[in-house]
């Protein structure tokens, strides 16, 4: 039995270099720039898709600039894969990437993730450091592991299985991109690969419908 089996969770130092960290954070940057300014000044042909944008009420963030399948976050999402691999001792499917720049008084409830998040990690790209919490179980509301990352540094962990979570954020700013990944042997892995788009990189619209 692995480590990540029994802890539900490993660090990888330095999985990310971090002059590649720094880029990818002064991208998404670069990028929130980017949607705010044709948000504010009425490109609706500028989707969400194309250029993230601002998390509803509803949702996991509120007011907080977030991408899904970001072209260069899913070209990180299949390099670091054989590096997961190699420390889980498993082969993947690759499903997604998610990256956000949160904000001070941001707040990431205690939850657990879908299907496609049944392995999922988390790099720190940049900005100010913001631990994150594992459960020590698969059971609701059990006591949290807390692990900080400094730049560079992936968490891998069972997204499906473990609550996780962040508490209130007290710095200025913190960028984070999530990449998630099935084990193949699980059952449906191979209908859900690519979260069920016809690849990575492609928006979430093409997602099959269930």
């Amino acid at each position: 039995m692995t480590e990540f089996d029994k802890k539900g969770y490993v660090v990888v130092k330095k999985a990310v270099t971090k002059a590649t960290s720094r880029f990818l954070y002064n991208y998404l940057i670069l990028k929130r720039e980017v949607s705010k300014f044709l948000m504010f000044n009425d490109y609706p042909h500028m989707t969400f898709e194309t250029y993230g944008g601002f998390e509803g009420k509803g949702d996991m963030i509120p007011d907080t600039y977030s991408t899904y399948s970001d072209m260069a976050m899913e070209t990180l999402l299949l390099a670091t894969q054989p590096i997961v691999e190699r420390k889980l001792k498993i082969k993947l499917y690759p499903n997604y990437s998610y990256a956000r720049l949160y904000k001070n008084g941001d707040i990431l409830k205690r939850h657990k993730d879908r299907f496609s998040c049944e392995i999922s990690t988390t790099i720190f790209l940049g900005g100010g450091e913001w631990p994150i919490f594992v459960a020590k179980s698969k059971k609701e509301n059990t006591k949290g592991v807390k692990i900080n990352l400094k730049q560079g540094d992936m968490l891998i962990y069972k997204g499906m299985d473990r609550e996780h979570w962040r508490e209130k954020f007290n710095g200025v700013q913190s960028g984070q991109v999530f990449l998630h990944y099935n084990n193949v042997n699980s059952e449906g892995a191979e209908e859900n690969k690519y979260d069920t788009r016809p690849y990575v990189g492609i928006p979430e619209s093409f997602k099959k419908s269930k």
